[in-house]
C-alpha cells in the first residue's frame, strides 16, 4: 500500500476523493487543500506533493523545456470560459476587442492559462495582435509576487514587470494600466465604476462561442510525480479511475431535486440549459475527449511564444489513462 501525498482543492470533483467515498486503489491518501496559486508554486517550485493539481498551460511549458517533475492525467479540475476575464477602464474608450491594441494590459503571469486562453480566443475571434500591447506582469493583489515559471519570450512582445510596492489591481484602479486579465475580479472591480467588463452581458458571447468551436477550455489538470509513475506503472490509471468516480458522483448530486445540494434554487435547470448548449459530458475528461482543447492551447501557447511547437501529447500525459475504459 502506497502512502501519497495528493494537493488539490476541495471542490465538488474532488469532494468524494477527500471525504473517502472513492478511494485511490493500492494508495493510502494524505489530502492538502489550499488555493490553486499556493499549490502550484509548491509543485512547481519544489515537487512538494506526489499528485497535485497542476496548471495545465505551465505544465505545457515545464514539458517543453524537458523540466517537468510530474507526468499528467487527463483529469481537468478546472475549467472555466475566460470572456468575463478581461477587466477594462471604461474611460479610455475600450468598447471592443480591437480596442485593446496598443494598450498596456496587466496579466499575473504571461504563462498563466486563462491569459493564454484568452489572448489566443481574441487572436481567432476578433484579429487581436499579442505584439501591439504592452504585458504588465506581476500580482494581481499581491505585491512583491514571483513568476511560478520563469520566460523567454520573443523580443516581439513587449513586456514588463510591476513595481515592487504595485499591484495589478492598484495600477487598473489608479489608471496607470488599461485593462487586467486575470481569473478572477480585481478588487477594484465593483467599487470603481471605470472598472468593467469587456464583455459585460458575456453569457451569450460565450455560449455563441462554445457553439461555434466546441472548445470548454480547461485549466488545470492532475499531475502525478514522473519518479512515481517509473517505480508503479499502474498508478496513473488508478489515480484517473478515481477520479472519474468522483466526478461521476458530482455529477449525479448536482441534479438531485428533494434537497438540494447546491445553493441555487435553479441549478437543476441550470444544469439543464448547459447540456443543451455543451452537450451532456459537457465536463468531460479522458484524452479522446478533450484533445481539441490540448491542441488548441497548444497553438495558442506557441503563438504566445511560450513553446516552439506543440509537445506530443505522450510527454504530456500518461499513454496508459488514453484507452477507452470503461469504469
Amino acid at each position: 500500500m502506497l502512502e501519497l501525498s495528493l494537493a488539490c482543492q476541495n471542490t465538488d470533483r474532488s469532494r468524494a476523493l477527500i471525504d473517502g467515498h472513492v478511494r485511490i486503489e493500492g494508495c493510502r491518501i494524505n489530502f492538502i487543500d489550499g488555493p490553486a496559486e499556493a499549490l502550484f508554486q509548491r509543485a512547481f517550485r519544489h515537487e512538494e506533493f506526489d499528485i497535485s493539481e497542476l496548471s495545465l498551460g505551465t505544465h505545457i511549458l515545464t514539458t517543453a523545456r524537458g523540466q517537468s517533475r510530474y507526468i499528467g492525467i487527463p483529469v481537468f479540475l478546472s475549467r472555466s470560459f475566460r470572456h468575463s476575464a478581461i477587466y477594462v477602464r471604461s474611460d479610455r474608450g475600450i468598447d471592443s476587442p480591437a480596442a485593446l491594441e496598443g494598450r498596456r494590459i496587466g496579466v499575473p503571469d504571461f504563462q498563466q492559462t486563462a491569459g493564454i486562453w484568452v489572448r489566443g480566443m481574441l487572436a481567432d475571434e476578433y484579429g487581436f495582435d499579442r505584439r501591439g500591447v504592452t504585458w504588465v506582469v506581476g500580482g494581481l493583489e499581491q505585491t512583491g509576487r514571483q513568476a511560478r515559471t520563469p520566460v523567454n519570450l520573443p523580443s516581439e512582445l513587449h513586456v514588463e514587470p510591476v513595481g515592487a510596492d504595485d499591484t495589478l489591481a492598484a495600477l487598473l484602479d489608479a489608471g496607470d494600466i488599461d485593462a487586467v486579465i486575470a481569473p478572477r475580479p480585481p478588487s477594484c472591480f465593483g467599487r470603481n465604476a471605470k472598472v468593467q467588463r469587456l464583455f459585460p452581458d458575456f453569457r451569450p458571447v460565450e455560449e455563441a462561442w462554445v457553439r461555434k468551436t466546441g472548445l470548454f477550455p480547461p485549466m488545470h489538470m492532475v499531475g502525478i510525480r514522473r519518479s512515481l509513475v517509473e517505480q508503479h506503472p499502474w498508478l496513473p490509471v488508478n489515480v484517473f479511475q478515481a477520479f472519474r468516480k468522483a466526478h461521476e458522483i458530482a455529477m449525479q448530486e448536482i441534479v438531485i431535486t428533494d434537497t438540494l445540494r447546491v445553493m441555487h434554487p435553479w441549478i437543476v435547470s441550470e444544469v439543464e440549459r448547459v447540456k443543451s448548449v455543451m452537450g451532456n459530458d459537457y465536463w468531460r475528461y479522458g484524452m479522446a475527449a478533450n484533445r481539441h482543447d490540448i491542441d488548441t492551447l497548444q497553438r495558442y501557447a506557441s503563438d504566445d511564444g511560450l513553446i516552439a511547437g506543440a509537445v506530443p501529447i505522450e510527454r504530456l500525459f500518461a499513454v496508459t489513462t488514453f484507452d477507452g475504459f470503461s469504469f
